[in-house]
């Protein structure tokens, strides 16, 4: 018992380098995540339950913290979390914290009772200042499949193909 309690940290794997330049290997990485992670979680209480912000931070913060607390090596950590290294989710961390506390100060989930929405119709010409994403027109052929996909499959029907033409089912 005596070794395992001296031994272990003794034993451990010690990180040497992050590899990015300016961010420093922090030694009791899995203790900051904790005590991060219990911070966010928080004061994210401060955002209404039903925003989907706070939803959000909830569960990845929830899954991140059960990891530190199942895993003792900062390998398996961030194997498991799967988002770089501890070192980047520290930092990560500290920007969510100062970020929630943002979101509470700008309270964007609150939209005044006299906020109007302009709706652009599509017959109403866009001003020029509002960017416009749309596609362009779809081929021929996506119709076309469309229509076989929702009419269901007939027994002299031709298949439907990726290829121009469209091939017999035998």
């Amino acid at each position: 018992m005596f070794l395992r309690v001296i031994g272990r940290p003794l034993m451990a794997k010690v990180k040497q380098s992050t590899g990015i330049v300016g961010l420093d290997v922090v030694p009791n990485a899995r203790e900051v995540l904790i005590g991060l992670y219990n911070k966010t979680l928080k004061e994210i209480q401060a955002v209404p339950e039903d925003q989907g912000y706070r939803k959000a931070v909830e569960c990845f913060t929830k899954h991140r913290l059960q990891v530190c607390k199942e895993e003792e090596d900062w390998e398996m950590i961030e194997k498991r979390i799967g988002c770089g290294q501890v070192e980047e989710l520290i930092e990560e961390a500290r920007d969510e914290l100062t970020l929630i506390g943002k979101m509470i100060e700008w309270d964007p989930w609150d939209v005044p009772e006299d906020h109007e929405i302009e709706i652009i119709e599509n017959d109403v010409q866009i001003p020029k200042h509002v960017p416009q994403h749309r596609p362009g027109p779809l081929p021929e052929e996506f119709y076309k499949t469309l229509e076989a996909v929702q009419s269901g499959p007939k027994k002299d029907a031709p298949a439907v193909s990726s290829q121009s033409e469209p091939k017999q089912v035998a």
